[in-house]
This record gives C-alpha cells, sequence and structure tokens, in this order.
C-alpha cells in the first residue's frame, strides 16, 4: 500500500512539473515555430507534437537534463521534420566546364522565398562552415575563393602558380565533400 502512495505521489508531481512546464514554455515555443511556419494550424500542431513527445519522455525513467534546451532541440527537429520531401533530390553536381558557376547558387535557398527559405537558408550555412573545416586548406582555400570571394580560377591560377586543372580538382574535391555532409539536412528541407 506503501508503495501504490508514493507511486501516486510521483505522478501527481510529475504531473505538476509538465503543467508548469508547458505553461512556462508555450509563449515562446509557439513564437519559435511561428517564426519558422507561417501557416498557424500547422504551428500549433508542431507545438502539440513537442508537448506530447515531452511528457512521454518526461514519464521515463532517465530525466531530462535541460528542459528548455530539449524543448527547443525537439522543436527544431518538429521542424525540419515539416519541410521533408516525399522524394528526396540529390544536391546539384559541380561542373568543371563553367569558370563562372558557382555551386552555393544552386544548393542555397534564396532569401526571398520567405521564412521557411531563410530558416533552410540558415541551417544548410551552418552545417558548411562546419563541413568547411574539415577540408584540407588547399580545397577549402579555393572553394572560399571561387564560391564565397568570387574569384575566377584564372586569377586565383596566375596568383598562385597552381593550373587552372589543378584548382578545379581541389574545388571538385571540396564539392564532393560538402555534398556528402550536406545531402541529410539537404533532403530534410522541402528545396
Amino acid at each position: 500500500m506503501d508503495t501504490t502512495l508514493t507511486s501516486n505521489a510521483r505522478m501527481i508531481e510529475q504531473d505538476k512539473r509538465i503543467t508548469e512546464t508547458i505553461s512556462s514554455e508555450r509563449g515562446r515555443l509557439k513564437n519559435f515555430i511561428r517564426q519558422r511556419v507561417p501557416d498557424s494550424g500547422e504551428a500549433e500542431d508542431i507545438l502539440q507534437d513537442v508537448f506530447f513527445e515531452f511528457v512521454e519522455a518526461y514519464r521515463l525513467p532517465e530525466s531530462i537534463e535541460q528542459v528548455g534546451a530539449w524543448l527547443y532541440r525537439v522543436t527544431r527537429n518538429r521542424i525540419i521534420d515539416r519541410f521533408r520531401k516525399k522524394k528526396e533530390e540529390p544536391l546539384p553536381e559541380f561542373s568543371e566546364e563553367g569558370d563562372d558557376e558557382h555551386w552555393l547558387d544552386g544548393v542555397l535557398p534564396s532569401l526571398d522565398s520567405g521564412p521557411e527559405a531563410a530558416y533552410a537558408r540558415a541551417v544548410l550555412l551552418e552545417e558548411l562552415t562546419a563541413a568547411l573545416a574539415e577540408l584540407p586548406e588547399e580545397q577549402r582555400a579555393v572553394f572560399i575563393a571561387h564560391e564565397l570571394d568570387g574569384r575566377s580560377f584564372k586569377e586565383l591560377a596566375d596568383e598562385s602558380g597552381v593550373g587552372v586543372s589543378t584548382l578545379l580538382a581541389r574545388k571538385r574535391y571540396a564539392v564532393l565533400h560538402l555534398r556528402g555532409k550536406l545531402q541529410t539536412i539537404y533532403d530534410e528541407f522541402n528545396i
């Protein structure tokens, strides 16, 4: 009988903490979602999914260490789930034929395409930064110089003394690495 009372008291205490957390976090999470999802009905559905998952997770034996951070991480994942495609499309390939062609132009969504595209762009840029740090210096330098600084391969070759074909190969290897790192995130968004 003592076990039943203790169990009931624990459930009542859990319910109280869950209710307090939902009450205190609801407004902030809803605003976070609405900044990224313009449809209020979809935003509410995402919020309800997050709170449902929170209640389930809260009842597990392992406690949630940082509830606020956990809620935002789950919310971000639910927003990303909304962008998932029914059919995945690969990231654009890098073509060595055009010196003026920029790979990032085909990968990143336009800022003019609304808040959803802006959010997808921000996530992709964050991952791109991390993936660039993993590249060998020569590949990273060529990629940054051509894609971000807008410099031509001829200009880079004249400056460095390295042949255009070598620079193209370095950029190609960089793009292959970046495609591998970004493909999963790219697939998660309806780009």
